[in-house]
């Protein structure tokens, strides 16, 4: 098969979606497939174009065998809605002039949403060049900007409702990443093909079996130190101040201390809030790339999930929390629903806390610090029920049969 996966986000780009669509798309190649990944220039989420690529308007390389072509965008350091919108529409723009004439007849053409205006690329590229439509939805949009608050307006909801809705119609099929995501889009579109493609871990690269070099040293943080970790964006949704107020509470216990590693828009916020409360157990890092990950994971005993106490998010599952299960890490999650479901109710890989509420969420880590053998019973639950249900692998296997029969 001939599959073109169109998405703004993609390596060297740190991230969920960079990473889980690089992930399926080379076993998608090694299982025999021709793969191309039609993409921007890299540039988040700092907003700045990697070098090597500034001033380009389009370049083709290759990335662990898959061809990859990239095409310019509008990229500022700017949260103000207006540059937000170049930045989509100059790569819907690009993309589809870029594709039009880089692309050969395909069989598939899959697109990340959101943005959710990259459909309209991918639909024309589609019907141009012959190819069975994929709109993979990793976030239901506009439904989420609006809980959000992002988008307010009523006129645009209702106009990026109607445009959503044209995707699904004209989609051969839809792939959402969470059951969640699914139900609702089944429930709207009955007769429709949606089929669950969740994220997933490979256990070849999050091996917990070997001991890898510390980060502790350079974090400043001594071994007997109980250190409890979020990675991953820096944003509204995360509701990283309940970590900030649970630290607030634990206070007196020295040798517990909590890792901020990642960038974001709300970064800045949290620094002023940690001088605020005076906070001496709180560490900040910037994002780090795909290959350190595994060392950050291993020198953390615990990783704690939040999201924002929202019903938007009952359905959310962070990939996060398979890179810290594989690594025998157990999560402490401040998400409700399917997320809670899976890894605490049937994984037994961690404890529930509810979204922030800091006090919860401090008595959650106490717990954690004072039963170390809760921590590796915990761990071992979650290696073994990732390795079962969730790894690339099996995810991207499940993905070329469901392929093949359309």
């Amino acid at each position: 098969m001939k599959i073109t996966i169109l998405t703004q986000y993609f390596p060297p780009e740190v991230g969920a979606p960079q990473n889980r669509l690089f992930e399926l798309a080379v076993r998608l190649q090694q299982q025999g497939n021709e793969v191309t990944i039609l993409t921007a220039m890299p540039n988040y989420p700092q907003m700045i174009v990697h070098k090597g690529y500034k001033g380009k308007w389009f370049k083709k390389e290759t990335i662990s065998g898959l061809k990859v072509i990239r095409c310019a965008i509008y990229a500022r350091p700017s949260r103000g809605i207006f540059s937000r919108l170049l930045n989509y529409f100059s790569f819907v723009f690009t993309s589809f002039w870029i594709g039009l004439f880089s692309l050969s007849r395909q069989d598939f053409l899959m697109v990340e949403s959101p943005p959710l205006f990259l459909g309209k690329t991918a639909y024309l590229l589609s019907r141009i060049k012959r190819a069975k439509l994929i709109f993979n939805v990793s976030d239901l949009w506009p439904e989420s900007a609006e809980k959000l608050g992002i988008i307010q307006n009523k006129t645009i909801l209702k106009l990026t409702t109607l445009l959503e809705e044209f995707f699904y119609r004209k989609s051969h099929l839809i792939t959402g990443q969470t059951q969640g995501i699914c139900n609702n889009i089944k429930n709207r579109f009955p007769n429709k093909d949606v089929y669950w493609l969740p994220n997933g871990v490979d256990l070849n690269y999050y091996k917990s079996e070997i001991q890898l070099p510390s980060t502790r040293k350079q974090l400043n943080i001594q071994d007997s130190d109980f250190l409890c970790m979020y990675a991953g964006i820096i944003g509204h949704a995360q509701g990283l101040e309940v970590i900030l107020n649970a630290a607030h509470l634990l206070k007196d216990h020295n040798d517990i201390k909590f890792l901020l590693l990642g960038s974001g828009p709300e970064k800045e916020n949290l620094i002023q809030l940690e001088k605020k409360l005076a906070l001496t157990n709180i560490i900040f890092h910037d994002a780090v790339g795909k290959e350190e990950m595994p060392s950050f994971v291993q020198s953390c005993n615990i990783a704690v999930i939040p999201l924002k106490k929202l019903d938007l998010f009952r359905g959310a599952i962070p990939s996060k929390i398979f890179e810290n299960l594989a690594m025998k890490k157990p999560i402490v999650l401040g998400v409700e629903g399917e997320a809670k479901d899976l890894f605490i109710d049937e994984a037994k890989a961690g404890l529930a806390f509810d979204p922030e509420n800091a006090t919860a969420l401090a008595q959650c880590v106490i717990q954690l610090y004072q039963q170390r053998e809760l921590v590796q019973q915990m761990g071992e639950n979650g290696k073994k029920y990732v390795a079962e249900k969730f790894t690339r692998d099996i995810i991207a296997e499940n993905l070329r049969r469901k392929l093949e029969t359309i």
